[in-house]
């Protein structure tokens, strides 16, 4: 992503010759001369030596932002590990004084099997570029085994929020040939979900561990693939199986996928084995550490949610109004062919839990068309959350879209064929990525999966079910701008919920929505598998999850509680709510079931406290909203609380409370 407030790239033809006039100007000391000519110079894909001299110019100046804003362009920019590494150091100078988004701090501790040194900084960096501030940890080298094992490492002295287990096929308990390979593959399993159960128990921290890229060299060759017994085929299903005992409480780095994107030559050099125990080429780690970072934000709850589309020349070939349906290009030859596979990536994309939204500056009747009618398209309305085609401008209409579907402008992703309506985009909606599509819709679907903004921590029931959820919400909308009074609108839903304490088959839902939901998030505390499986086995908590549903889709579960018993007060450390559904007074709900709960459990006050956030604003009156009164105000958190004895229990009149869908009688 280009930083904002730039020229155009696109649009920058000179772009040598402004270049070599700033290196003129920069050698003469005149840096605001400088960057003038380096910005006139920018092209897409954006150069990375070029990003590097505009943050160095701005280290002369002193400007931190932008020093900042530049070291973190080079993440986007290519894989050259030279210029990522004098980023890396430029960024960590300027980054405590320096603006830049910073959503989320974690600590992380980076145990390993090889050397590492050259890998933090630049995962510092890619991290930084998602919005992540880094507290990390480096074990020594060799030493993962013996921090996971001893409950007194420093490992665990430093808390760590993600514990990352950087491995390497060398270090894998596997024989040349095996005439057991069964057995051996179970017993390395089994090592390794051994050390996933220790941090687990020692710690609140989620591991992320580095699956194992096969080497180039394989001393039998073609005839390994056939040798169940042969390294090589043994390699394949541990790789096989730790995806499988990971599920939704370990997160994988697919190294095996990324040795083979960059070719098993280039992914490990044995010269830097042999020097330093480098089992990743220096020239590979920046892509690591970008697809590392990903993988952490998903766990952090920074996944993109939303793609928003545009049409002509995006989702087919030529302008729909003025070459009518049979005059684009879709299904048939090779463009038309480009764009029908770029559709089936969207539609795998929506399957896993991707939101689709159409944004064109069309006429509706025309846009709708091909979805209608043409028999190559791929994609129908039904798949489509919501649908906006008119002449207003791009960015007025995403505020739209990111209004009716009720989530931020930070969630979205927009695709555009069209370098001018990137740029507008860019520079009026600096919290939507844009993706740059490349000039032959060949490699479109390249480029978006390529573009790791969507990586997911878990795949869920409701994900494969969200674009219908989403496509209801613009629905109620409607709905509700026709209703003549709220609770009019309020009964018109026929909402009906169930809720429940948690259960295991619940928790990776759960923990999806505890590091994701921001906005109705009284306190933001993430809580990972780990604690949550806690939470249950313990007496002293509360907890629970409500699913919603009403007369246009079941949202499934979208609200969670967290309490805990302390004598005679009932504690609520979290309480959260999706965004779908805010405004719905499911909140009612959640505090009629905690009222039940607190009697059941001898409490007599509920207590609630509310910690501000950059986006939680909106749940600010939460509590004062059902009674609830201030009890104390410290470090800008607000306690509250409500005495049942005084006020009685509080009821939701709106939804209905039932113990399962099956009961009923047919929808609501």
């Amino acid at each position: 992503m280009i930083p904002s407030g730039t020229v155009s790239p696109e649009q920058t033809p000179s772009s040598d010759r402004a270049e070599t006039r700033g290196d003129a100007f920069r050698k003469q000391g005149r840096i605001e001369e400088a960057i003038h000519a380096y910005l006139e110079a920018l092209t897409f894909p954006l150069p990375p030596a070029l990003c590097l001299k505009l943050a160095r110019c701005y280290d002369q100046l002193n400007h931190h932002t932008e020093v900042c804003r530049w070291a973190l362009a080079i993440v986007d920019a290519g894989d050259d590990f030279t210029t990522w590494l004098a980023g890396c150091a430029l960024f960590q100078r300027h980054a405590e004084e320096g603006t830049w988004p910073r959503l989320r701090s974690a600590k992380i501790a980076l145990v390993s099997s090889f050397t590492t040194t050259q890998f933090c900084p630049l995962l510092r960096l890619a991290a930084a570029r998602l919005g992540i501030q880094i507290d990390l940890y480096e074990s020594h080298y060799g030493q993962y085994q013996q921090d996971i094992i001893d409950p007194g490492s420093r490992l665990y002295a430093f808390g760590p929020d993600i514990v990352i287990l950087a491995v390497h096929e060398g270090d894998l308990r596997l024989p040349d040939h095996s005439a057991t390979p069964e057995t051996d593959v179970r017993n390395e399993v089994d090592r390794w979900t051994a050390l996933w159960k220790m941090v687990a128990e020692r710690s609140r921290a989620r591991v992320l561990q580095f699956n194992f890229a096969l080497p180039c060299e394989v001393p039998a060759g073609h005839l390994a693939s056939r040798l169940p017994g042969s390294r090589y085929m043994m390699t394949q299903a541990v790789n096989l199986r730790l995806g499988e005992a990971a599920g939704h409480a370990v997160s994988l780095v697919d190294c095996e996928r990324l040795s083979a994107l960059v070719g098993k030559r280039q992914w490990c050099d044995p010269r830097y084995w042999n020097l330093s125990k480098q089992a990743v080429a220096l020239d590979a780690l920046p892509l690591l550490a970008r697809h590392t970072a990903s993988v952490i934000a998903a766990d952090l709850g920074l996944s993109r949610k939303c793609l928003v589309l545009d049409l002509d020349n995006t989702l087919w070939g030529g302008v729909i109004a003025e070459e009518g349906l049979a005059g684009i290009k879709l299904g048939q030859g090779p463009e038309g062919e480009a764009f029908a596979a770029f559709q089936d990536y969207l539609l795998k994309l929506k399957r896993k839990g991707v939101i689709l939204a159409v944004c064109s500056k069309n006429n509706y009747a025309d846009a709708i068309q091909p979805f209608e009618q043409h028999p190559e398209m791929r994609l129908k309305l039904q798949d489509i959350a919501l649908f906006v085609a008119n002449w207003e401008s791009k960015p007025d209409n995403i505020r739209k879209i990111a209004d009716t579907l009720q989530i931020g402008l930070d969630s979205l992703v927009f695709v555009d064929d069209n370098p001018v309506e990137r740029d507008i985009v860019k520079k009026f909606l600096p919290e939507v990525d844009v993706l740059p599509l490349p000039e032959d819709p060949a490699y479109y679907t390249r480029a978006l999966s390529q573009y790791l903004g969507l990586e997911t921590a878990s795949f869920t029931a409701e994900d494969s079910e969200r674009a219908d959820q989403y496509r209801a919400r613009a629905q109620i909308k409607e709905l509700e701008a026709a209703a003549g009074s709220l609770e009019d609108f309020y009964r018109s839903l026929h909402m009906q919920a169930i809720v429940t304490p948690f259960d295991d088959a619940q928790l990776p839902r759960i923990a999806q929505l505890i590091g994701k939901t921001n906005q109705f998030n009284l306190t933001t505390r993430r809580h990972g598998m780990p604690q949550l499986t806690a939470f249950i086995k313990s007496p002293d908590y509360v907890h629970l999850a409500l699913r919603l549903r009403d007369r246009y889709a079941d949202h499934g579960l979208v609200s969670v509680m967290i309490a805990r018993c302390e004598g005679d007060v009932l504690d609520i450390d979290t309480w959260l709510m999706s965004c779908r559904v805010i405004g719905r007074t499911v909140e009612a709900t959640m505090l009629e079931h905690l009222c039940r709960q607190a009697a059941q459990a001898g409490c007599t006050i509920l207590q609630g406290t509310y910690i501000p956030t950059q986006k939680n604003a909106m749940a600010a009156d939460a509590y004062a909203k059902y009674g609830f009164e201030p009890a104390d105000h410290a470090d800008g958190h607000q306690v509250w609380r409500y005495d049942l004895r005084a006020r009685g229990p509080i009821t939701n009149t709106f939804v209905r409370n039932v113990d399962s869908w099956e009961t009923l009688d047919g929808p609501p």
